[in-house]
């Protein structure tokens, strides 16, 4: 059973337009991340599903029920903002109990459900803390807590490690990733870093330019981009992306680059439309540092990036086009050094003149 369904939601501030026919199906119990770049629409469409925003146009469905009529309180949905919002005068417990007091929950439910949440979030210490006297990844903890204990059918996280440092945010991820396995409920967040989108999301819906990109898991999203955007938004570094030109025929296409290097790929020539300009695009793996007798291309180094378990190469290839290379892990490459490239076609991606992505068959 679908747990909920957005029926072609529109929204616009004013004469700008933020969300144009947006539909999409979420499963139950199912971990969805929306991932895009600032301004986007991601949070706007959040923010309708939690009802803090109307749309124009569209429904919101959860369960069966059509929510978007409803109140924020009445729709079984419960949201975990950016900045924590926790009332600074009251204890972790009494924030945790607020909402439910409100609610007329009887007081020995209300405390069976802070105790519940305080164990599953490892917050039991805190409960007769403030805010004030906590760290920042224990009071995103505490806002976590504070929506766990109204048992929704449905939890929206916008930003939620957004405010924390490199380490809280490694722990606080994992955290996530663990309590996705112990709520009974769908789970939405909201991010622009695709490392916590590929880590904790079943899916990931890429949302740009008023509408979603593309949904899938996440290795699909990285393997076989909808388009030029995801290829290059998903992905880090970037996906390299070189015009290129149809060489010859053949079952499969082989496209010719601007230092005339020719690419075998393995993408079927008859899906491609009938063009002869596109884009050959890379991930950096697929393009590796080599000994000069196994090169297919010649590039300048221009930044060598010393990651411990891989090296990075940015370099230009003979007619100045960028492209981003592996080398291996102890790699001596300096700013400057000619470096010979083997490509593999196989790995390659095609984009047309539209920006639209093809693959090959399989990846």
């Amino acid at each position: 059973m679908a747990s909920l369904e957005l029926k072609g939601v529109r929204k616009s501030f004013g004469s700008t337009l933020i969300l144009e026919d947006v539909s999409l199906t979420l499963d139950a119990r199912e971990f969805v991340a929306f991932l895009g770049p600032s301004g986007s629409g991601k949070s706007t469409l959040l923010r309708i599903i939690a009802g803090l925003e109307t749309a124009d146009a569209g429904e919101v469905w959860l369960e069966s029920f059509r929510i978007d009529p409803l109140p924020p309180g009445e729709r079984g949905v419960a949201m975990v903002f950016q900045h924590y919002a926790l009332y600074p005068h009251m204890s972790v417990r009494e924030n945790m109990a607020f909402g439910l007091r409100n609610a007329r929950v009887p007081k020995d439910e209300i405390e069976r459900r802070i105790a519940d949440a305080a164990r599953v979030l490892e917050i039991e210490p805190l409960l007769d803390r403030k805010p004030g006297e906590m760290s920042g990844g224990q009071r995103q903890r505490v806002a976590i807590g504070r929506a766990l204990v109204k048992e929704p059918k449905l939890f929206l996280l916008d930003e939620p490690l957004s405010n924390l440092d490199a380490a809280l945010r490694l722990r606080t991820r994992v955290e996530l990733a663990q309590l996705k396995q112990r709520v009974d409920a769908a789970v939405i967040m909201v991010t622009h870093d695709q490392a916590e989108a590929m880590t904790l999301a079943d899916r990931i819906v890429v949302i740009n330019d008023r509408t979603i990109q593309q949904v899938g898991p996440p290795m699909e999203i990285y393997n076989r981009p909808a388009n030029v955007f995801v290829a290059q938004f998903v992905g880090s570094p970037a996906m390299t992306l070189v015009p290129a030109q149809l060489a010859e025929n053949g079952d499969y296409a082989t496209l010719k680059i601007g230092d005339g290097t020719v690419v075998e790929t393995r993408v079927p020539r008859d899906r491609l439309p009938p063009s002869a300009h596109f884009r050959l695009g890379l991930r950096p793996e697929a393009v590796r540092v080599v000994g000069s007798g196994e090169a297919t291309s010649k590039a300048k180094v221009e930044l060598v990036e010393r990651l411990g378990e891989r090296t990075l190469v940015y370099a230009r290839l003979g007619d100045g086009q960028p492209i981003t290379a592996e080398d291996q892990r102890d790699s001596r490459l300096k700013i400057g050094d000619e470096i010979a490239l083997r490509i593999d076609g196989a790995a390659a991606h095609v984009f047309d003149a539209d920006g639209a992505g093809y693959h090959r068959t399989g990846a």
